[in-house]
């Protein structure tokens, strides 16, 4: 559930052990039981639903546990979770962006405001960072032998927005948040296999950060706010993340 270059970090993502999708299930059955209780539960009619279930899919979540929770979602759930979005800085000056659903939002504030106070950040108020950050439709294609031109020239015909080739192992699809389901849709009936679909906050600048006691406080404090339940996205505009070390 990385945020920092998220879509980009979906190859070292693929050999998430099984406690790793757990931890994704129980983050995503959150957002099942918000879409269903909005929109229903019939994927067809619902396209959130529907980026959802592909985002569970890429995540190689078993099939079985995803109909379980529109299932559960679907019948008189009790569960109510609230939408709440922190921002703030994480250290260096990282912008950070942390998107939460949860059911208890004293508990929710008080833990990321801990997570952001143990590893040198700020936790600020609504608006400080996410003006440098722009809301997009975000789709991912493994790059195997297509020819770029009609890549370009499919995506763009779906309603596409931007297409980069930049990196060598997957094909980035920029689209309007409004039209990604819609494109999404159309690629997969081209025969094209999509590995990411989702709404992402892409920052508009990114900033490199070198020293590694700060490098390590940041990826302590991603790895802190993405183990959360409550927490469903971490977004933020480091623009080395490779270099995070391991933990």
């Amino acid at each position: 559930m990385s945020g920092h270059s998220k879509w980009s970090t979906i190859k070292r993502k693929k050999g998430a052990n099984d406690a790793a999708r757990a931890k994704v299930f129980t983050k995503l059955a959150r957002e099942i039981s918000v879409a269903v209780k909005e929109g229903g539960s019939d994927p067809n009619n619902n396209s959130r639903l529907r980026d959802l279930l592909a985002k569970g899919r890429a995540a190689n979540v078993p099939q079985d546990n995803l109909l379980r929770a529109i299932k559960k979602a679907g019948d008189n759930d009790k569960d109510n979770y609230e939408s709440i979005t922190y921002e703030g800085y994480g250290n260096g000056g990282i912008a950070v962006i942390v998107e939460c659903l949860t059911d208890n939002r004293n508990r929710t504030a008080s833990n990321i405001r801990h997570y952001f106070d143990k590893f040198g950040g700020n936790l600020g108020t609504s608006g400080c960072v996410s003006f440098m950050f722009e809301n997009k439709g975000i789709i991912v294609i493994e790059a195997e032998d297509y020819d770029e031109e009609k890549v370009l020239e499919d995506c763009l015909g779906a309603g596409a927005r931007d297409v980069s080739f930049e990196d060598e192992e997957i094909i980035e699809i920029t689209t309007e948040v409004s039209d990604l389901s819609s494109v999404a849709d159309s690629l997969e009936e081209m025969g094209y296999k999509l590995t990411q679909r989702e709404a992402a906050m892409v920052p508009n600048n990114y900033t490199k950060i070198e020293d590694e006691e700060t490098l390590r406080k940041l990826a302590l404090l991603f790895s802190s706010l993405e183990e959360d339940d409550d927490v469903q996205n971490v977004w933020n505009n480091l623009e080395n993340e490779e270099d995070l070390p391991e933990l």
